[in-house]
């Protein structure tokens, strides 16, 4: 059995960018209770290591990102008498899992490749760039299995597209093909399978030749906000944009304009 010999996550620092790797192919990569513990521990280091900037997460395989939730772990579980789950993963392996990491505060680029279904596009949701190839696909089927998508799912897509079109996915389990999440705007970019490496590279590139505090200012303002009265938003205190305003890097950006040169960011 494959997946009693490989590690359920592969985790590797390449540079500045940390790429995380869900790896039980021979499951469509579902996630199981184990795969949580292993992932929180990586989730936990991307954030504390300082010369990591951003992170990509990705599924083994060119089938599947992720299919979401182990249901045959899961009926094991309702055999054994363990209550069900609901929405969030308080109490549970590997918590605060991605889905709930809110404090996070370094990009996460979703590299989806296949299948992103139930927790795996829930996953996905909750990365802040999604990049796919064009044969994957998304979809939230919890409700045609008597469940939710309670790893955000039911609140992140009615906030990312608009309201009917979401409710028309998550009540029916319709499938949304990765050129339609591309016109939503749910997807960055979608490119042939054969190019998607080369896509989320541009991309990660991309991200660091911005300063490191500022991506991490900016996306904590961005998300702390979203449910802010505008005027509330200029006058609230943001711990990373204190951090940035503060730092070395806020003074090398305007010095390497001025002198017509690359900047050097320190992070700092």
């Amino acid at each position: 059995m494959t997946d009693l010999q490989e590690p359920e996550v592969l985790y590797e620092k390449r540079g500045h960018v940390a790429h995380v790797t869900l790896n039980r192919p021979t499951v469509l990569n579902a996630m199981n209770l184990r795969m949580h513990e292993k992932l929180a521990k990586v989730w936990d280091d991307v954030e504390a290591d300082d010369e990591v900037r951003l992170a990509v997460l990705t599924g083994t395989g060119s089938r599947s990102f992720s299919v979401g939730q182990d249901l045959r772990e899961r009926a094991e579980l309702d055999r054994q008498g363990v209550p069900a789950s609901t929405f969030g993963s308080r109490g549970q392996p590997g918590w605060p899992r991605l889905t709930e990491r809110f404090a996070l505060s370094k990009p996460v680029v979703a590299r989806v490749n296949g299948y992103a279904l139930g927790g795996g596009f829930e996953l996905a949701l909750s990365c802040d760039l999604i990049i796919a190839s064009d044969h994957s696909v998304f979809a939230l089927p919890e409700a045609t299995l008597g469940l939710v998508p309670g790893a955000g799912g039911a609140f992140r897509l009615a906030r990312q597209i608009p309201l009917k079109t979401a409710m028309g996915y998550l009540l029916t389990g319709r499938r949304m093909s990765a050129s339609e999440g591309l016109r939503l705007g749910l997807v960055n970019e979608v490119v042939p399978e054969e190019e998607l490496d080369a896509a989320v590279t541009a991309w990660t590139d991309a991200l660091q030749r911005s300063a490191p505090l500022a991506l991490r200012a900016i996306k904590d303002a961005v998300m702390r906000s979203l449910d802010m009265p505008l005027p509330d938003a200029f006058v609230t205190p943001f711990a990373w944009e204190e951090r940035r305003r503060h730092s070395a890097d806020a003074v090398e950006g305007p010095r390497a304009f001025a002198e017509q040169r690359e900047p050097v960011w320190s992070g700092r």
